[in-house]
């Protein structure tokens, strides 16, 4: 018996006392919170035919391993406002209807995609459009449920949105 407590007690010993590697160094930032986010709100966007039905909004400034998270203003059938993840697809009885984006170092463009007649389209979905673009690093997107505007702004510190 005692010859078992005396292994015991030296594995017990020999492995609280080991010491590992250090794994490897985490992000620097708030209680795992995004290192930088930028935010823009862009108001009165208007999808049309001179314009193709796409609009181009310059003067960003983002670095190539920056991702754009872009939200469009939702109402919904009870009055309740709304932030969507794009794309956002909308479905109609003569077709679909999908609201997009692209972003380049220095622009995002918004678009619309899909099977449905754009111009056949009742203002409420082309006119006084409103979105909010988050730029944030592509490492720390890919850690957060980027669905939830809520979300991204909490993590990134986010309480207002410079306005474009």
């Amino acid at each position: 018996m005692k010859r078992i407590l005396s292994i015991t007690t030296l594995f017990t010993l020999l492995l609280t006392a080991c010491i590992g590697d250090p794994g490897p160094p985490g992000f620097d930032g708030q209680d795992g919170g995004l290192i930088v986010a930028d935010a823009f709100r862009i108001t009165n966007v208007d999808f049309t035919t001179t314009d193709d039905f796409q609009v181009t909004f310059d003067g960003f400034n983002f670095i190539e391993s920056d991702v754009a998270l872009v939200y469009i203003k939702w109402v919904l059938d009870d009055g309740t406002v709304t932030w969507r993840q794009l794309p956002q697809t909308v479905f109609f009885n003569n077709g679909v209807l999908i609201y997009n984006f692209d972003f380049t170092l220095d622009t995002v463009t918004f678009f619309l995609d899909g099977t449905v007649d754009f111009s056949s389209l009742n203002n409420t979905w082309t006119q006084n459009q409103e979105f909010r673009v988050v730029i944030v690093p592509a490492s720390q997107a890919n850690s957060v449920d980027t669905s939830d505007i809520n979300i991204v702004m909490e993590l990134g510190n986010i309480e207002t949105f410079e306005v474009r």
